[in-house]
């Protein structure tokens, strides 16, 4: 027999950002309980506002089923007499699993015995598990409430758990389970009662609960985009990703709720407007359908009733300080060009023993001139440009106020400027992508000044680790300037653009123009480090793409100097590794390394072979001339090498008796190993 069971831990608000993670954890915790504990069951349901997480396990058995389980005792030599009877050994072995000697049976050699293990009742287990369960749940910032010594996110405030129409009595901290919860706090129905758990959902929708997240995040866009169709709006969704999750998990009952502010706010840059909005408000920002941002915007509110004009008032008074704020802000910056503010960074420290951002900017104009001569830019004034007042922004107040807006703030105050275009686009851009995976720099001037600006945070802080052992290289922890993610930023501008770059000159370049600025002595093992950690990042990009075997075979080749290729080696290799021609080079390949190890020679001679099979493959590597330029040929070329490699191993003693014929033989085989080095290393394929 099978019935539905239902969990629900009622808790004060719980923080957004945990509450997804709190529903994978228990969908894996859940599975992995039931499985463990062969319970059958149809499937798992997680759902969790801000004030509930629940569980509802459909089908779920009502008890184990009965195992018989096989048990290996000891070997028949040690289990039983000379005379057939039963030694100590088995009887012990019996007694131990409450079993007669005349259970026992032999099986492979062995004393076995069949027993069988009862189920039990799932309610129990349920009983004994459950808090374990609750309280594995992991996530920022858990504390101890009340007299409990155990953590959890917020307090518990209720629980309910029902297996089908009955009670399951178990307890979470000091909380004794019920069928009794909590409806929306605004909501008539403060107390109701769940009577099974296949109405949960809907007994909690009467008492203004709408549980299932999917079903609120329906509903928020839903609302939302009717009340911007009723006064001919658009909303933005699809750039608004984050926000609707957010919003998702902050509300119970979402109701949209249509605001406005004064248009005078309209005349600061959008993007300030939209950040106050969505990042510090949680609103919904709307727009004309010519695309110009509206001075309306829509609040979702967490509310049971009618009667909104108090949320409306309240929500248009707090936009209108933020954005009185900003308006004053633009005002104060407008009033100087932003070109004129390159002076006012040399009073910002840029990083400490590192100079100020004045002197950053110098690096990073140095840094993107070397970069468009590497690129053979010609025209590079737009980029010096870009360069020069990449971080003017940094000292306005709008920046100041909203810090996540730098370059965005940059572009506008340039356009305002009546810089160019392109000039206004890199200043954003450089900073681009904001994170791993995100939009990259579309312009040249993004791009180089990107590089620039990022090379030199990432070499600035290898060699100020140098002198000062409080300043750490990140770690897996640890990530100061957020260099990781530069690092990656740096890797992807250069390799989905197709850039001829040889990062390690730039790295010498950038090391040496903070190491002569500054006086420092550049450690031999400084650029060392910084390739090592450039490789980890390039290899933690391809992992899901190349096998870790094709990575490591190819990290003799510098992939720092030369991205395109180390991406079209590992493109190619992978292409190879089950072609079966590729496997007999590789065998043979890996056969040559093992016996050269570190004993290398040149120009064998050739009046000192003694066997065919040695003068087949000398003439064989001699009429192998293959271009390297292309290595998906040159990989099929190598072919030729097989047969004569394959019947060379078969045939000759290398390490001959006569240290002459060795030497000459350990030459031959260096030759074949070029060969093979071409494509890659072998060995560690």
């Amino acid at each position: 027999m099978k019935k539905d069971f239902l969990l629900e831990v009622l808790t004060q608000e719980l923080p957004y950002k945990f509450i997804p993670s709190a529903i994978a954890q228990l969908e894996s915790s859940f599975e992995k309980f039931l499985k463990e504990n062969a319970l059958d069951y149809s499937e798992i349901k997680v759902y969790a506002t801000p004030r509930r997480l629940a569980v509802i396990i459909n089908d779920l058995s009502l008890c184990q089923e009965t195992l018989v389980k096989d048990i290996k005792g000891p070997a028949i030599s040690v289990a039983k007499n000379s005379d057939g009877s039963y030694a100590p050994a088995a009887i012990g072995f019996a007694k131990k699993n409450g079993a007669q000697l005349s259970d026992l049976y032999e099986k492979d050699n062995y004393i076995h015995i069949k027993t069988e293990i009862k189920g039990k009742k799932t309610s129990e287990i349920l009983k004994e598990n459950i808090e374990t369960l609750i309280l594995k749940l992991q996530g920022a910032h858990f504390m101890r409430w009340g007299y409990n010594s155990e953590k959890f996110s917020r307090p518990i405030e209720g629980v309910v758990a029902l297996l089908g129409d009955e009670i399951v009595d178990l307890k979470i901290l000091d909380k004794k389970s019920s069928n009794k919860t909590r409806g929306h706090r605004y909501s008539k129905n403060q107390y109701v009662i769940i009577d099974e758990p296949k109405n949960y959902i809907e007994i909690l929708k009467s008492a203004n609960v709408i549980v299932d997240q999917k079903e609120r995040k329906e509903l928020i866009v839903k609302e939302a985009k009717k009340c911007a169709d009723e006064n001919n709006l658009e909303i933005k969704f699809d750039e608004m990703e984050d926000l609707l999750e957010e919003v998702t998990f902050i509300t119970e009952f979402p109701r949209a709720v249509l605001c406005e502010f004064d248009k005078k706010y309209l005349q600061i840059p959008a993007i300030v407007t939209t950040t106050v909005m969505t990042a510090h408000q949680r609103y919904f920002p709307l727009w004309e359908k010519s695309g110009k941002l509206s001075n309306c915007f829509i609040t979702m509110a967490n509310f049971v009733g009618d009667d909104f004009s108090n949320i409306k008032a309240g929500n248009q008074r707090v936009i209108a300080a933020r954005l009185e704020d900003g308006v004053f802000f633009y005002q104060e910056d407008t009033k100087t060009k932003l070109s004129d503010k390159i002076d006012n960074l040399k009073g910002m420290t840029f990083q400490k023993d590192l100079g100020t951002l004045f002197d950053k900017t110098q690096r990073i104009i140095k840094l993107s001139n070397k970069i468009c001569d590497k690129l053979n830019v010609t025209e590079k004034d737009d980029i010096l440009r870009c360069a020069q007042l990449s971080k003017c922004d940094l000292s306005t107040k709008l920046v100041f106020e909203f810090t996540e807006l730098q370059g965005f703030i940059g572009e506008s105050y340039a356009e305002f400027d009546n810089e160019k275009t392109n000039i206004a686009k890199g200043i954003c851009e450089h900073y681009f992508p904001l994170s791993a995976n995100t939009m990259l720099p579309s312009g040249i001037e993004g791009i180089v000044v990107s590089l620039a600006d990022k090379i030199d945070t990432i070499c600035a802080l290898f060699i100020s680790s140098q002198y000062d052992q409080k300043k750490k290289r990140p770690t897996g922890s640890n990530d100061p300037l957020g260099a990781r993610r530069a690092a990656i930023g740096i890797l992807r501008i250069i390799i989905e653009n197709n850039l001829n770059l040889n990062l390690k000159e730039l790295f010498e370049y950038s090391l040496d123009l903070l190491s002569k600025e500054f006086n420092i002595v550049l450690e031999e093992t400084t650029l060392d480090d910084l390739k090592e950690f450039f490789n980890q990042r390039l290899f933690s990009m391809y992992e899901k793409e190349f096998s870790s075997n094709t990575i490591n075979s190819i990290c003799s080749f510098n992939p720092l100097e030369n991205l395109s290729d180390f991406i079209s080696r590992a493109k190619i290799i992978t292409k190879f590794e089950n072609n079966k021609d590729f496997i007999e080079i590789k065998e043979n390949a890996t056969r040559v390394s093992r016996i050269l190890k570190n004993n290398s020679l040149n120009n064998p001679n050739e009046t000192l072979f003694v066997l065919d099979e040695e003068k087949a493959l000398f003439k064989a590597i001699k009429e192998h001339n293959c271009p390297k330029d292309n290595l998906e040929e040159y990989i099929l070329s190598l072919k030729s090498l097989t047969l004569p490699s394959s019947n060379f191993f078969d045939k000759v003693l290398v390490m001959d008796k006569d240290e002459k014929i060795k030497n000459n033989r350990i030459a031959l085989l260096s030759l074949l190993k070029e060969k093979f080095d071409i494509v890659c290393d072998f060995e560690k394929l």
